[in-house]
């Protein structure tokens, strides 16, 4: 590029777009390769512009647009479109519902790279048709092409961004507690699960209230098994007092027992393991009085398939502490308020 003054301008082709902000309007009032004409001096003056940048060929610099593009195609994902470059940036959509991945340690790689900026939503968020993902440019109007091709390099054979659609599960509830067993008090929790079960491919087989005996709630699950159940949902009986069973009878009829307990509130005594393919999932009574809870923040990878690990669900307690939509930083909190 050459830096030019505008009045020297006249016949010379924009390299970069240039924005304008008024009456709620931002957006490029001229475009990358508009020919400067005598009438668009004082429009550029009254944009604060006294000089614009023309283009020189320079082996080596690649431009914003350009950049972009490359940038890009880096980071395809099945399921969503990059659309673009607008100002030197390119948008990630989605064209379906299901759960935003990023591998956070490639992002963060390419984003010391130096001029390059690549943003993205958190990963595990729930994303829904049209939500935009993620988002890139760099920060000057050219940079040099190996900063490119370093980062082009970098995705070699590794996966940046992915959207994991949501699959339909087979699901079953079942509630335990002696007060609700014997009628003594109405359970709460069944439209609660259901409210938060719309929000996903989830077919409900039904829901099942058991007492306070091991026998009963593994039988519960049995048959939800014996149903084809993708899922089983578990309420009631979750904390440590010696009458709650239900961590007990999902440990018996497990394969792998992931966690009973998380460091992410509300819902601390959440658990969660596995019989095979199928999910089985203990939800703490938080679930009934809080509106958002740590089933909210799971529910969007067990919909996707995704398997928990340890590990994993131990890394929650970094924003774990839910604000109740105040601004915090909740795991992949599906009310967006990051």
């Amino acid at each position: 590029m050459k830096k030019i003054n505008v009045e020297e301008a006249v016949g010379m082709e924009l390299c970069h777009d240039i924005t304008a902000i008024r009456d709620g309007f931002k957006g490029a009032e001229f475009k990358r390769g508009h020919i400067i004409t005598e009438e668009d001096i004082p429009k550029l003056l009254n944009l604060g512009k006294k000089q614009i940048f023309v283009w020189e060929e320079n082996a080596g610099e690649i431009h914003e647009e350009e950049s972009a593009i490359r940038l890009a195609a880096m980071a395809p994902v099945e399921g969503a479109d990059w659309t673009g470059p607008s100002e030197g940036k390119m948008m990630l959509t989605a064209k379906q519902r299901g759960m935003f991945r990023v591998d956070k340690e490639l992002l963060a790689e390419i984003n010391s790279i130096g001029d390059i900026t690549f943003t993205t939503i958190a990963d595990h968020y729930p994303v829904e048709e049209g939500d935009r993902m993620a988002s890139v440019r760099i920060v000057p109007l050219v940079t040099k092409e190996e900063q490119i091709i370093q980062a082009e390099e970098l995705c070699k054979g590794r996966k940046l961004l992915d959207l994991r659609p949501y699959k339909e599960m087979k699901t079953g509830i079942i509630i335990t507690g002696s007060e609700i067993y014997n009628g003594r008090i109405q359970d709460k929790f069944e439209p609660v699960i259901r409210k938060k079960l719309e929000r996903y491919p989830a077919e409900v087989l039904g829901v099942t209230i058991c007492d306070d005996d091991l026998e009963m709630i593994i039988a519960a699950s049995q048959a939800f098994l014996e149903q084809g159940a993708d899922l089983l949902i578990y309420s009631g009986g979750m904390s440590v007092d010696p009458d709650d069973l239900t961590p007990t009878a999902m440990r018996e009829l497990a394969d792998v027992f992931v966690t009973q307990g998380v460091p992410s509130q509300p819902g601390n005594m959440t658990t969660i393991a596995y019989k095979g393919d199928v999910v089985l999932t203990g939800v703490p009574s938080a679930a009934i009085s809080q509106p958002t809870t740590v089933l909210d923040a799971i529910l969007p990878q067990i919909f996707a398939g995704d398997p928990f690990t340890k590990e994993e669900l131990m890394r929650l307690g970094d924003g774990g502490l839910c604000m109740q939509c105040k601004p915090c930083h909740f795991p992949s909190c599906p009310y967006g308020k990051y």
